[in-house]
């Protein structure tokens, strides 16, 4: 209308939002053919250091998680497939397109109420629990709780004991002597070949809490690891934390040892699990499990349960009350408590 103001228009279109112009959606995804094989040996603030092997050389390769990938979590151990700059060359950068399937995962969570898993490392074969006969003292329940998280994920325990000159091992060793853990004693200045006949051709995980020494054994067993070494408090008996991230090392080949791999992740103080299911524990020991077959349904095998088959097996002489003992120990270790403190032995 003549004389009508222009602001006076109802033009809608002037108003609405922008349309997105982009292509339509569609449900084919690249098949990343050209992509290359690589395993991830450590993870920094959403980087992602790859060892890519090729032609029988190695080159370290740093990566970032392609956005298809979404939440899904890559770790320590992975094996991945990348695409893009993957010359390894000072500022390249390329790109995780997809994780491979995992053979084992070891995980916990933060806390005993916590439903978050998180996963620590993927595809080891062992986990190495490193423990101080002293300096700090030993935690009995933290290993208890690491065995657990060994046994829940399929890999085969270790326990590393350290430090045998300040404290006799043998009281330590007696309390796992009945689940049949294998061991190795080791002393800063000596000859590692017991911990390295346990290690070759495998991919194992060392865990521990501050101070046990677990990096000065990683520094002995890779020369040139240079793993930051800390002090245990005089105050507190604890060990500050040296280790900050997880990182994966090659061990070294000799003549007589075929070498492996080696994971050390950062000093822990807790270790939750609530994702273990007392079920899944005790196929840890077939010889136990195979016991439980006349238990009622829903039977946790704890302490005090009523008609539990393992108590008539130790009855009935089956097995060793010891070693049944042993295992509850553990199956108790799950439930929330504020004991992880050192031994007093």
């Amino acid at each position: 209308m003549p004389g009508r103001r222009r602001y006076d228009f109802e033009d809608h279109e002037r108003f609405d939002r922008p349309r997105r112009r982009t292509r339509p959606r569609t449900k084919d995804r690249p098949t990343y053919d050209d992509a290359i094989t690589a395993m991830v040996v450590t993870v920094d603030r959403g980087r992602y250091t790859c060892l890519v092997e090729d032609d029988g050389e190695d080159r370290l390769v740093t990566a970032m998680k392609s956005r298809p990938l979404g939440r899904k979590g890559v770790v320590v151990g992975d094996r991945v497939r990348l695409v893009g700059d993957v010359s390894g060359d000072e500022g390249s950068l390329a790109r995780i397109v997809e994780v491979e399937e995992r053979r084992t995962v070891l995980r916990r969570t933060a806390d005993d109420d916590d439903p978050v898993e998180r996963v620590i490392v993927a595809n080891a074969d062992q986990l190495v629990v490193v423990a101080a006969l002293a300096d700090p003292e030993p935690r009995p329940r933290l290993i208890d709780r690491a065995l657990v998280a060994a046994y829940d994920a399929g890999l085969e325990p270790l326990l590393c004991l350290t430090k045998p000159d300040l404290a006799d091992p043998e009281t330590l060793l007696a309390v796992y002597r009945p689940l049949g853990v294998p061991y190795v004693v080791t002393e800063k200045g000596r000859e590692l070949a017991d911990i390295r006949e346990r290690l070759e051709g495998r991919i194992s995980v060392l865990i521990g809490h501050s101070g046990v020494g677990k990096s000065t054994l990683v520094n002995g067993l890779v020369p040139g690891a240079d793993r930051a070494i800390g002090v245990v408090n005089a105050v507190t008996g604890r060990g500050r934390h040296t280790s900050t991230s997880a990182l994966m090392l090659r061990l070294p080949e000799t003549d007589t040892l075929r070498g492996g791999w080696i994971i050390d992740t950062p000093g822990i103080r807790s270790f939750g699990l609530a994702h273990v299911q007392p079920g899944h524990l005790i196929e840890a020991f077939p010889d136990l499990a195979a016991l439980t077959d006349v238990c009622p349904r829903g039977c946790t095998h704890g302490e005090g349960v009523p008609e539990c088959g393992l108590d008539e097996a130790v009855a009935d002489g089956r097995t060793e009350q010891a070693r049944v003992d042993s295992f509850r120990r553990l199956l108790a270790s799950r439930e929330k408590a504020e004991d992880d403190q050192p031994s007093q032995h």
